[in-house]
């Protein structure tokens, strides 16, 4: 097999976030086959700025309008060309001067990039879970339609992806995805009612955004991971299974229908996934650390604790109902967080705050793209009204 890596432009969707920072960390360390063409920041301009003088990229978006012109200026004296706002990012997606969005905007906003790019047929190295809790089947027949992969950087997402190189025509039995449990693993209800946002973002084994911790200890996470899979790997609700590995080294199975179980493992860093998204399908050498199994490590696991950690119970439920359920629940979700992250509401009140929400919105079996889009915005209106000022 020839060895020959053709070299990729790659247009980075969320730079400044926890994903897109060590994706540049991976095209830096591999500069003979990654590019950067595109960058994009929600509101961190300065480290964009900081981003696009180091990679001098050919475009860079900044989303927040009131931050254009500090940008602008800031790279005046370069070829890069500024742009800025939610419909920027749409149009610059929609330019075909890359090879692979790595979609990794947090959140519903990652949506209409992705479909935007997929419309042009680029490859996605897909960080963001969103896209496809919100609208999988959409995205999904999309990516069909146009020919192109979705290769997830999620690490468990990525663990499947891997056990099934080369096993296209074996039937899968189910998925098992595996969760560190978070800070929180152990604890009861009457220890988390007074846990606060500093608690929340202390995970044992992985360093992410604040919004993904935070999902990481309510379990939201390994709930909407359970979406995505059902629709990254078109399987059935009963083929999702969560189990609890707290070491984290193990980062998902697959179970084909012999009975022969397929596990990826390794240490806990998100830039193994990442550089295995960007080069698909060759594997890349780096210098990141091995896990070694002379070290003492005892891999354990155990079933989640879904009286304490309802939000999985919740995301189970949406995930079996379908429609626009997923959609509302990511919505009332977002908004949860970000209440809780600003001391607004309790660690346990997300939960509640939730479940809510679902009982209020009306339920849309087959929802059109623009049903999506007001289901969201319904869900988040009325989130919010629930939250006391």
């Amino acid at each position: 097999m020839s060895n020959s890596f053709v070299h990729r432009r790659i247009a980075i969707f969320g730079s400044t976030g926890s994903i897109g920072t060590q994706a540049l960390e991976v095209i830096a360390a591999n500069p003979d086959k990654f590019s950067v063409e595109i960058l994009t920041a929600q509101s961190n301009d300065e480290l964009l700025v900081k981003q696009a003088l180091k990679f001098q990229p050919n475009i860079v978006v900044i989303g927040d309008d009131r931050k254009y012109e500090a940008v602008k200026q800031a790279l005046s004296h370069t070829h890069i060309k500024v742009f800025a706002g939610a419909k920027s990012l749409e149009e610059v997606a929609s330019m075909d001067c890359y090879d692979m969005m790595l979609a990794a905007i947090v959140g519903f906003a990652g949506l209409r990039p992705v479909l935007c790019a997929l419309d042009i047929g680029k490859p996605i190295a897909l960080a963001n879970k969103e896209t496809l809790v919100v609208a999988g089947d959409i995205v999904m027949k999309k990516a069909v339609e146009k020919r192109v992969p979705i290769i997830p950087v999620d690490s468990e997402h990525s663990a499947i992806f891997q056990c099934l190189v080369g096993e296209t025509r074996n039937k899968i039995e189910k998925v098992i995805l595996t969760a560190s449990g978070g800070p929180f693993l152990g604890r009861k209800p009457n220890y988390l009612v007074n846990v606060k946002r500093d608690h929340a973002l202390q995970h044992p084994n992985w360093q992410m955004g604040a919004k993904i911790t935070v999902d990481s200890a309510t379990l939201m996470n390994k709930g909407l991971e359970m979406i995505e899979a059902r629709w990254l790997f078109d399987l059935g609700p009963e083929q999702v299974q969560v189990i609890i590995h707290p070491q984290s080294i193990i980062h998902s199975m697959v179970q084909f229908d012999d009975g022969s179980i397929k596990a990826q493992l390794g240490l806990p860093d998100m830039k193994l996934p990442i550089q295995y998204a960007l080069a698909f399908p060759q594997r890349i050498p780096n210098d990141f650390p091995r896990f070694n199994f002379k070290n003492p490590c005892q891999l354990t696991f155990e079933d989640p604790d879904t009286k304490t950690f309802r939000n999985l119970v919740l995301a189970t439920e949406a995930l079996y109902k379908g429609g626009n359920q997923p959609c509302v629940l990511n919505a009332a979700n977002e908004i949860a967080v970000y209440a809780f992250l600003r001391n607004r509401i309790g660690f346990l009140d997300m939960t509640d705050l939730i479940e809510r929400t679902l009982e209020h919105v009306p339920m849309i079996e087959s929802p059109t793209l623009e049903e999506y889009f007001e289901s969201d915005g319904e869900a988040r209106n009325f989130a919010a009204s629930l939250i006391k000022l």
